[in-house]
C-alpha cells in the first residue's frame, strides 16, 4: 500500500483536529504549522473532508476547523477513503471485480485480504486513538514486532 502525501496530510490534520479542546476551532494556518503541511494543500484537503461532513467549520476572528464528529467516532479508513477513494483497489478497480485467467485466477482473492487486513487496522483506529498517544492492543502489539519495521 503506497499512502500518498494527501492521504497522510489528512489523517495528521484530522489528529490534530481531534487532539484539540472540544469546541475550540483551530485555525488553517495553525494547523498548517503544527504539522508542516503546506497551506494550499491543506485548504483543499478541509474542503474534502467538510464536503464529506468531517470537518466543519466556523467563520470570522474566532473561527477555524473543528470535527464534524466526535473523535472516537471517526476512523483512520474513513478519512482515507474521503481524500483518496476506496482503501484497496488494483488499477483503480476493486478487487471483487477482476477476474483472470490462468495461474493468475486465485489473484483477486489475495487482494481481497489485503484490503481486509488493511481495514482490520484502519477501520480499528480512530482519531481519539491518535490524539490520545494510544492505539488498540493488537495494533500496537503489530507495530512492536520488528519485522514490521523492516523496509521490505
Amino acid at each position: 500500500m503506497r499512502i500518498t502525501a494527501k492521504a497522510d496530510y489528512a489523517v495528521r490534520a484530522m489528529a490534530e483536529l481531534a487532539a484539540a479542546p472540544p469546541g475550540q476551532p483551530v485555525k488553517a494556518e495553525a494547523l498548517a504549522a503544527s504539522q508542516e503541511i503546506p497551506r494550499n494543500f491543506l485548504d483543499n484537503i478541509l474542503g474534502e473532508l467538510r464536503s464529506a461532513g468531517l470537518v466543519r467549520t466556523l467563520r470570522g476572528p474566532e473561527g477555524g476547523s473543528m470535527l464534524g464528529r466526535p473523535a472516537a467516532e471517526i476512523t483512520v479508513a474513513e478519512v482515507l477513503r474521503v481524500v483518496e477513494g476506496p482503501l484497496a483497489a488494483v488499477r483503480g478497480v476493486r478487487p471483487e471485480s477482476l477476474e483472470y485467467p490462468g495461474a493468475a485466477t486465485r489473484l483477486p482473492e489475495v487482494w481481497i485480504a489485503v484490503r481486509a487486513n488493511l481495514r482490520a487496522v484502519l477501520e480499528r483506529v480512530t482519531l481519539a486513538d491518535l490524539a490520545a498517544g494510544k492505539l488498540p492492543g493488537d495494533i500496537g502489539r503489530l507495530a512492536k514486532n520488528p519485522d514490521a519495521w523492516l523496509p521490505h
